[in-house]
């Protein structure tokens, strides 16, 4: 199949998911229901950047809570000062909170030559700079965070593990939610340098969820949403795995619905990865991928406590944008 016939078919698929969103698609009666937009692994061209300020203001017209950017805001182009600048403009005008985790393309990819040859942890300590200097989201309306915003492991010598303000979590009507810095590009290991960073943020990632769930372990939480970049079943190496079983066991712990929401593979999908020992899906445990590059698009999640699922999901295809 060439290319041309890929995105023919990926078009089609679209096609049919917003289609069965449509149908699917049911006003709720609870006071307490909200819904926000979830969308990610944009912006790659000159051409997604500015049907990305078209979307963004459509977006704007919608009611939403906040909108979630789950990383990856570059294709090709080199990772200066100024791109992050120009990013957090875009961001800042949002009509709705937004909120943004990190990706491996602005940071992790930036160590190779076509991206400006640059250090991957000095380029973190950037995007930290830009979007993270304190504990509100952006946009035009913000909303306050939690941020794990202190060392981690202080000592004589100074502190072994910072802090980690880009994780964040925040509640909305009985439901929490948390954002983890987990990259693609096998979560910046495997480049010699990069251990120590990914040690350290593994540490960091997993106590700040074991904090989400602990907190979400209380009667008055409906439901937990977790979001970070990462396909973290895209890795030959497993460089997720502990992620993915403290994931699991939360779910089984919590034994109330839990939402994983990534990118980075560009295959808008929801569905229950997550399987037991029988090969059954883990009860309450449903996984949202959205859409990326080329496929412009975002996906609304209406959050509903009348629901027994409590999520419903709408995929919103913007544009299919191709370079000429």
């Amino acid at each position: 199949m060439n290319d041309m016939q890929v995105l023919i078919s990926r078009c089609a698929a679209a096609a049919v998911l917003l289609a069965l969103g449509a149908c699917a698609h049911v006003p709720p009666s609870h006071p307490d229901a909200f819904a926000f937009a979830v969308m990610g692994d944009t912006q790659y061209n000159a051409a997604e950047e500015r049907a990305f300020v078209a979307m963004l203001d459509g977006i704007g017209r919608e009611d939403l809570a906040f909108v979630v950017h789950v990383g990856d805001f570059l294709g090709g182009v080199s990772c200066g000062d100024e791109l992050y600048a120009q990013r957090r403009r875009e961001y800042d005008a949002s009509a709705h909170p937004f909120i943004y985790t990190p990706g491996d393309n602005e940071w992790v990819d930036c160590r190779h030559r076509t991206r400006g040859g640059h250090d991957p942890v000095e380029r973190l300590a950037k995007l930290r700079a830009a979007f993270f200097a304190d504990r509100w989201s952006l946009g035009r309306k913000r909303i306050e965070t939690f941020a794990q915003d202190r060392c981690l492991d202080p000592g004589p010598a100074g502190c072994r593990c910072p802090a980690h303000p880009e994780n964040r979590f925040w509640s909305r009507s009985r439901v929490r939610f948390v954002t983890l810095n987990v990259p693609g590009s096998q979560n910046n290991t495997g480049y010699g340098a990069g251990e120590d960073e990914a040690r350290c943020r593994n540490e960091a990632n997993a106590a700040w969820l074991e904090r989400a769930v602990t907190l979400s372990e209380r009667s008055e939480t409906l439901a937990l949403v977790i979001l970070f970049q990462a396909n973290p079943w895209d890795s030959k190496r497993g460089v997720y795995g502990a992620l993915l079983r403290q994931i699991e066991e939360a779910a089984k712990r919590l034994r109330k619905p839990v939402l994983l929401v990534h990118g980075d593979s560009h295959n808008q999908r929801v569905d229950t990865p997550f399987l037991d020992w029988l090969g059954n899906p883990v009860p309450g445990l449903v996984r949202l991928e959205t859409f990326g590059s080329p496929f412009l698009g975002w996906v609304k999640v209406t959050v509903d406590p009348d629901d027994p699922n409590v999520f419903r999901f709408e995929p919103r295809l913007h544009a299919v944008v191709v370079p000429k």
